[in-house]
């Protein structure tokens, strides 16, 4: 499952430098905040501002209020709250661009934010409100947060919703520590599975190379929310051909895909050896320097949804498929994977998504149909499923991939001062 094109060469010593760029996800609307099927839509267009009570929107017919964004008036132009529905109309009156949140006066629960607000622009912000405290935090690039005047509704028959306290980078630290040890014991694992690949290769017997191959790989594949911090390390380990002229026989085409193309294209064990022995290096060079590395707790909700997000973009598409035909197997791993790093996660949710019980229904339910596609340790080609299997598959994991967006919102790090 990578995460990086390949293309560097391949040394003895991969490096573990280079952390992957972290894309950070935006809680645009309430609805993006939260379980999935309440998405909402999110800042599309820019209105004109305004002043005064809450006025109709020319197109969407919710209630419009114009709400100033800056240092020195940080939510000013609520002064007609008013319960359900609505739209604010966010206007950066400062001179830097900003982040605004919507939050409960009390818990400081997020209910909608705006990320990026240039200076003199309008974007909108839809919510639903109920009885409650609310107020704008305000938090202009290189300057201090800034709290709003607190507005109150009373008499409300809706609820407010949804929200969520934001995760901070000390909530991330354990949760983050606690998946290191597990990656750590990981590589301990990896490094002697692949060297039963090896030694197989070694002694020329490719039926044995074969049958050690993928219980290697799939221990790799299980450990993806990590890839960033493997960095160059990645490449030496699980490149692709992605990105190589030569394709299959570049030479910079390296670990366990070009081993696989060697054992299951027919090359003679001398050849082979070169590759086994070089993927073997990596490996142990990721298990020795791996207690040093630091993972970024900012990351790693991130990384709960990627995994399988690039699983249905490589795996179930087979663009990794080298002529084992073991793609759902390491589908099946991305999700062993991804359903461990949720555990260490679990704690910080509980309080955070309503939607996490369907996310456990919605990763069972996946994990039993790649279940049905192996049979006595034999997978299933993903070329040889009949299109309405493919296509069931395809909507299981995408349905999944969609729920676990929430998570890398939620745990999304958030300014608080």
């Amino acid at each position: 499952m990578p995460v990086a094109e390949p293309g560097a060469a391949a040394g003895p010593l991969p490096s573990l430098t280079g952390a992957a760029v972290r894309r950070r996800r935006a809680l645009l609307t309430a609805g993006a905040l939260l379980a999935a099927g309440a998405v909402t839509a999110g800042v599309l267009a820019a209105r004109s501002s305004g002043e005064g009570a809450p006025r109709p929107g020319p197109a969407d017919g919710l209630p419009h209020t114009s709400v100033e964004v800056a240092q020195s008036g940080c939510g000013h132009g609520w002064t007609h709250p008013v319960p359900g529905r609505q739209v604010f109309d966010l206007h950066n009156t400062s001179g830097t661009a900003a982040e605004v949140y919507l939050t409960d006066a009390n818990s400081g629960a997020v209910y909608g934010e705006v990320e990026g607000l240039g200076p003199g622009t309008v974007r909108p912000l839809q919510v639903t409100l109920g009885n409650g405290s609310f107020a704008f935090r305000c938090l202009p690039d290189d300057a201090d947060a800034v709290t709003g005047p607190t507005v109150r509704i009373r008499g409300a028959r809706v609820s407010s919703g949804p929200a969520a306290v934001p995760v901070t980078q000390q909530d991330l630290i354990a949760p983050t520590l606690a998946y290191q040890k597990w990656i750590q014991a990981r590589t301990v694992e990896l490094a002697r599975r692949t060297d039963v690949l090896r030694d197989a290769v070694d002694r020329g017997d490719l039926a044995a190379a074969r049958a050690a191959w993928l219980p290697a790989h799939l221990v790799y594949e299980r450990m993806g929310a990590a890839y960033g911090t493997f960095g160059d390390a990645d490449t030496a380990i699980n490149g692709t051909t992605a990105g190589l002229p030569g394709g299959v026989h570049d030479k910079d085409f390296a670990g366990f895909h070009r081993v696989e193309y060697g054992l299951w294209h027919g090359e003679p064990a001398s050849s082979l050896r070169g590759p086994a022995d070089r993927l073997a290096t990596a490996v142990h060079a990721l298990r020795d320097r791996w207690p040093d590395q630091r993972m970024d707790p900012a990351d790693v909700g991130l990384r709960a949804h990627e995994i399988l997000e690039n699983t249905v973009q490589f795996e179930l598409t087979g663009r990794t498929d080298y002529g084992s035909g073991t793609n759902l197997a390491t589908a099946r791993a991305n999700l062993d994977g991804t359903r461990v790093l949720l555990g260490y996660l679990r704690p910080l949710l509980k309080s955070r998504d309503p939607g996490l019980p369907g996310i456990d229904s919605w990763m069972t339910r996946t994990l039993r149909v790649l279940d049905r596609f192996e049979h006595d340790g034999r997978w299933t080609p993903l070329r040889e499923l009949p299109r309405a299997q493919r296509e069931k598959l395809d909507a299981d994991m995408g349905g999944l991939v969609e729920r676990l967006a929430d998570v890398a919102a939620l745990t999304d790090v958030r300014r608080t001062a």
